[in-house]
């Protein structure tokens, strides 16, 4: 089965709220337990600098949002889970696509032209308060998606015209130095609900008139009672088009409890009811993520943890696509291949001296074509004492070299993750362990 890549980020400006569920995280989470899917979900604190001056808000956000992702049931196990601003190669790529892109295709985007209309319209001339950040905002956007070579980058229909640009970023590339870019799709899912706020406006932290995705109770149901209805009494009939009520209703109810709400409209309903209906129906679906997310909250080392391992498992992808890519762009080495190559050998017969001198075994981690993680204790003269098997994740791995780091007294409990090299005798494996915990040289071998 071929192997479909969807990418997926959300700005870190504000907290997420239950359009941010509906629109966003509630289906991507389902799409990346979907066969044949490689997910890419991350969190756009680049992209929030634009938007933001605000440091506190931008790393408190990062925070919330990746909590609640987590605690929606986003399995970091399965899917590159990551910070934007954990990758350089994003930046990077980024200047490549300034390069290679016309300032003409950056005067198109929507929110540059909006900004124009808004000064115009204000008698103010056309860039006052434009940066260079809001006018190259595509650059980034395209980089993100490009770096991973996405097939698929599900969005609103009002934000399909990035995914295009991005298209047209990879295809002036491809032309002018060889196909190295996929041309990503935009996934455009016309059922997704699209919530109104307080207000009857689109709900957006823009308009201010959200509820945020893990109010508690009472406040869920002060939030609720303050959504504008008109003033139709109760038993009189009453129309489900243009109702907030309705609309926000219909994203969390089964279509059998929808159905009922709709002829309790015509029925004429009191507005009151609805508003408990809506909280009922709310909270029954955000009530069982709730305890998860305020104890990620609580344990902001566990996500960071998280994220950084998600870094490590992107960048695994990364650096060897932009090597690539500096290739093909003439960012490369002076000198021939085989002279590089010899270099390199060079380099590390130098890394392997200095071992023999130190006298000190050492931990190498590593990915193999499998995807998986593996480690390995190697020998001051670098021969193979202990092999891992593989680890799903590379936080994994490296939890696993922490605790051998202890000493041997940590290899009766990771026993069944390690594979014993032949000829190699177990005494010899715990002196390098324990000389390694104490920091001393390994025992010269017998």
């Amino acid at each position: 089965m071929s192997t479909t890549r969807f990418l997926t980020g959300i700005t870190t400006t504000g907290t997420p709220h239950l359009g941010n569920f509906v629109g966003s995280i509630r289906p991507s989470v389902a799409a990346s337990r979907q066969p044949g899917v490689q997910s890419f979900y991350f969190l756009a604190d680049y992209h929030a600098l634009i938007k933001c001056e605000d440091p506190q808000r931008v790393q408190r956000s990062t925070l919330e949002i990746a909590a609640s992702w987590l605690a929606a049931g986003l399995d970091p196990e399965q899917v590159t889970f990551y910070r934007q601003s954990d990758i350089p190669e994003i930046p990077e790529l980024t200047w490549l696509l300034t390069c290679v892109t016309g300032k003409g295709l950056l005067n198109r985007a929507h929110a540059y032209k909006a900004a124009n209309d808004k000064n115009s319209a204000a008698g103010r001339e056309a860039d006052a308060g434009v940066t260079a950040g809001l006018f190259m905002y595509p650059l980034l956007m395209g980089a993100d998606i490009l770096l991973f070579n996405a097939h698929q980058v599900p969005v609103g229909r009002d934000q399909s015209q990035h995914i295009e640009m991005a298209r047209a970023m990879a295809s002036s590339f491809n032309h002018l130095y060889g196909a190295h870019f996929v041309l990503p799709e935009a996934a455009i899912d016309e059922h997704v609900a699209i919530l109104p706020g307080l207000d009857g406006r689109k709900m957006s932290k823009s308009y201010d008139n959200t509820i945020p995705l893990f109010s508690t109770r009472a406040q869920l149901g002060r939030l609720i009672a303050g959504i504008l209805t008109d003033s139709r009494a109760p038993g009189a009939p009453k129309q489900v088009e243009g109702s907030a009520l309705f609309q926000i209703y219909q994203a969390f109810a089964t279509p059998t409890e929808t159905a009922a709400l709709r002829q309790h409209y015509a029925d004429g309903i009191a507005w009151g009811e609805v508003k408990q209906l809506l909280l009922d129906c709310v909270d029954q679906t955000i009530a069982p993520m709730r305890a998860q997310y305020q104890a990620l909250l609580d344990d902001p080392a566990r996500i960071e943890q998280t994220l950084l391992a998600g870094a490590e498992r992107a960048r695994a992808l990364a650096r060897p696509f932009m090597r690539e890519l500096r290739g093909a762009v003439g960012l490369r080495s002076l000198v021939p291949a085989a002279q590089a190559t010899a270099g390199a050998e060079v380099v590390e017969a130098a890394k392997a001296v200095k071992a023999t001198k130190t006298g000190q075994p050492a931990f190498k981690q590593y990915r193999e074509a499998d995807g998986k993680f593996y480690f390995k204790l190697v020998a001051a003269d670098g021969r193979l004492l202990l092999q891992s098997q593989g680890f799903a994740a590379p936080r994994q791995a490296g939890q696993a070299i922490a605790e051998l780091h202890t000493g041997a007294g940590a290899l009766p409990a990771l026993a069944s993750r390690l594979v014993p090299v032949d000829g190699v005798d177990a005494a010899e494996v715990m002196a390098a362990l324990q000389a390694l915990a104490l920091g001393q040289p390994q025992p010269a071998r017998k």
